[in-house]
Order: C-alpha cells, then structure tokens, then sequence
C-alpha cells in the first residue's frame, strides 16, 4: 500500500463552518495513487470535521444552531472553563462533529455524493489557525 501525506493550515474568523473540499480535492488530485481512501484529521479538540450538504447553507447555520442547544456556552454545570464561557462547549462541540473523516477517492476525485462538502467546523467564538493532515492511502 502506498501513502502520501499533507499539512494544511486553515485560519478561521470564530465559530461557523468552512468549506474545505476544494483544498482537500485539489491534493488528491495532484496524487500519483489511482484509488485509495482520503483520511482528513484535525489536530485540535475545539474544532471539528464534518461532511454534509454544501448546496444551500441554511443546513450548516441550522446546525449551528442544533450545536448551540446541545452543548450552550457558559453552562454553570461546566467545570472547565480555562479559556472562557466557550471552552468546555467547544470541547463538546467537537466530540459531536469528529475530529476525522474517511472518504474514497478514485482516478483523482473524492467521491462524494452530488450535495456533499467537507467542512471544518470551528467551535470557538474567535478564530483560531488549525492544522489539518490529509494522509492519503492506496
């Protein structure tokens, strides 16, 4: 099996979702592997990784808002709080979006469904650079 490796670096403005399929799809693009399988981890426990639909963007503000409810800034139950009312949330906000993803690729192109995107989700109220690694495998 052989493997290829990238970093990524991605600075976000605060909490929300990025689109990063076009960076990932242009790496496996310029892979030598036919087919093979994308892993994309992110190196940081206040962030996430997701797929989901890229054609209308009301779908990543609703789940913004589902985040908001399941894991709310500032919750006086929290003991971690280190960094802010946003700390032990985004610790949370991150266990429920994954910090990797597995996605196949062939002949050069991820295959993703026709409505699917890869997004980096940033679960802090400020940006923050993240770092990605795309490690690809065939």
């Amino acid at each position: 099996m052989a493997t290829e490796q990238h970093h990524l670096t991605f600075t976000t403005r605060g909490r929300g979702s990025s689109e990063i399929t076009d960076d990932i799809a242009a790496l496996v693009g310029q892979s030598t592997l036919s087919a093979g399988l994308a892993h994309v981890f992110v190196k940081h426990s206040s962030c996430g990784l997701a797929i989901t639909e890229n054609a209308d963007p009301t779908v990543r503000q609703d789940l913004e808002t589902l985040l908001r409810r399941w894991a709310p800034d500032g919750d006086p139950a929290y003991r971690h709080d280190l960094e802010g009312d946003d700390d032990m949330a985004a610790h949370a906000r991150s266990l429920l979006t994954g910090c990797s993803l597995s996605i196949p690729f062939a002949d050069g192109k991820l295959l993703l469904g026709t409505w699917q995107g890869i997004y980096l989700f940033e679960h802090r109220s400020h940006g923050h650079r993240r770092e990605i690694v795309l490690t690809l495998l065939g």
